[in-house]
């Protein structure tokens, strides 16, 4: 009897732990989604080390296979994903880790590169002064403007493809819009493309 309570116990025990670690678990991958969908704010003046740029190797530029009907030259952007591609021929495409709007920011279209700028001021619109009165009204070009080394501005738009100075940040959505990749992530794609490259942004439809 004294051993079938105490198999009984250790069971229990078992039972109790698991349950704990599954708790764990749990609460890990709901924090982790909570920073993926995190409004990280604004940190102008923050200047990132060498270290921090050295994205994870999912998210580093590399050469993929990508098929698509769109021309090489053409940027695609998959909000889903958290990737950019700059479609090269025969069937390959060059691709980036990127952060994308968190929800409620995210959007889809097409759109046409219209500026370049390197090393660009920043100006946050009034939308993001309403959210963050902190933030500056103005911050010129430099290695801690949140900007970070290139932009590209899509269309008519607020949008831009630029740069950033918190380089943690790619892989999740955090912005209120715009497409952010590491200074030298952005520089490579600022070198590669022209005024009047198409841009392809597709959102997935929430299930």
């Amino acid at each position: 009897m004294n051993k079938i309570l105490a198999k009984s116990g250790l069971a229990t025990l078992v039972g109790a732990a698991g349950f704990t670690l599954s708790i764990l678990a749990s609460q890990a991958l709901a924090q982790h989604r909570a920073y993926d969908q995190l409004d990280v704010l604004d940190e102008p003046g923050k200047v990132p080390t060498a270290e921090e740029e050295q994205l994870p190797p999912q998210y580093q530029r590399q050469l993929v296979f990508f098929r698509t009907t769109e021309a090489p030259g053409t940027v695609i952007v998959d909000s889903n994903q958290r990737y950019l591609y700059l479609v090269q021929p025969d069937n390959r495409a060059i691709r980036y880790g990127i952060g994308v709007g968190r929800d409620g920011f995210r959007w889809s279209g097409v759109l046409k590169i219209s500026r370049k700028q390197e090393w660009p001021d920043w100006r946050p619109p009034p939308e993001m002064i309403q959210r963050q009165p902190y933030l500056p009204r103005f911050m010129a070009g430099g290695p801690g403007n949140p900007m970070g080394a290139r932009a590209m501005y899509l269309g008519a738009t607020v949008y831009r493809i630029h740069g950033t100075n918190q380089p943690q940040t790619i892989g999740s959505a955090v912005s209120s819009g715009c497409f952010r990749l590491v200074n030298d992530d952005v520089s490579d794609l600022y070198n590669r493309v022209n005024v009047g490259t198409k841009v392809v942004v597709r959102q997935p439809a929430s299930l």
